[in-house]
């Protein structure tokens, strides 16, 4: 007899955002998509939930997933010569996301440069425990180099909740920020969707992205309960992926 006051569940499409800048669905390389059947699974899926363009970011992180520009182009390679995927019409491309740490610093000098997206845009990521030491300095000299860093997730990094003063000092630098979309419906914990939803209240993301694995992440966009008090929100937020790397 109460059904009627109930929220109805969003349709969950995401055909508004268009183009996903970051995920891990490129074959064997990270811990991502494990091989090149769930590759062509996930892409099929996330273009069925709306997404026609996706610029994959494996990691660079030197200790756990030694990734450079042979192994990543080898690996996008695979995606775009399967015939599933050309029938499907997708824009599927590769960057990288890199792991600021003491490893990084040199990265940003050896030739050929950084696994960039169009613009020079750079994707970076710190530990979810602990702040990169000088992570501001660089931030600055991603600039003066002539990148233009955008900070993954910056939601979900425990050191800066309850301190989006922290978080905001980011975009005066000049750096963006990248909204995992998954942290607003409590999938990675309750202080990842308080932040994210505080930062969305703020304005401070530019874009945002699927940071997609796996099949839990598949489950988690599928699932509109997960979304019904968040949804409208992330979807009439001015996110500037369409913007700067179109559809």
């Amino acid at each position: 007899m109460f059904s009627f006051f109930k929220k109805s569940l969003p349709d969950v499409r995401f055909d508004w955002l268009g183009t996903d800048i970051h995920s891990h669905l490129l074959p064997g390389i990270d811990d991502g998509s494990p091989d090149l059947e769930s590759s062509i699974s996930y892409i099929t899926s996330l273009h069925n939930l709306g997404f026609n363009k996706f610029i994959c970011t494996p990691h660079i992180f030197m200790d756990v997933h030694p990734n450079n520009r042979d192994t990543i182009t080898t690996a996008l390679n695979k995606v775009l010569a399967a015939d599933t995927i050309k029938k499907l019409g997708v824009n599927v491309s590769a960057a990288a996301e890199y792991m600021v740490d003491s490893d990084f610093g040199p990265l940003t000098k050896e030739e050929g440069g950084l696994m960039e997206m169009p613009g020079k845009y750079v994707l970076i990521e710190m530990s979810y425990l602990s702040e990169t030491p000088d992570i501001e300095n660089y931030v600055f000299e991603l600039n003066v180099q002539g990148y233009k860093p955008i900070l993954a997730h910056p939601e979900r990094y425990n050191f800066y909740h309850g301190k989006p003063e922290k978080i905001h000092r980011f975009k005066d630098m000049g750096c963006l920020l990248q909204l995992n979309l998954l942290s607003v419906t409590g999938y990675y914990g309750r202080e990842v969707k308080h932040t994210a939803l505080r930062l969305l209240k703020d304005g401070v993301y530019s874009l945002a992205g699927t940071d997609f694995h796996h099949d839990k992440h598949l489950k988690g966009f599928q699932d509109a309960r997960l979304w019904k008090d968040v949804y409208d929100q992330v979807k009439n937020y001015e996110f500037r992926n369409r913007e700067l790397f179109g559809v």
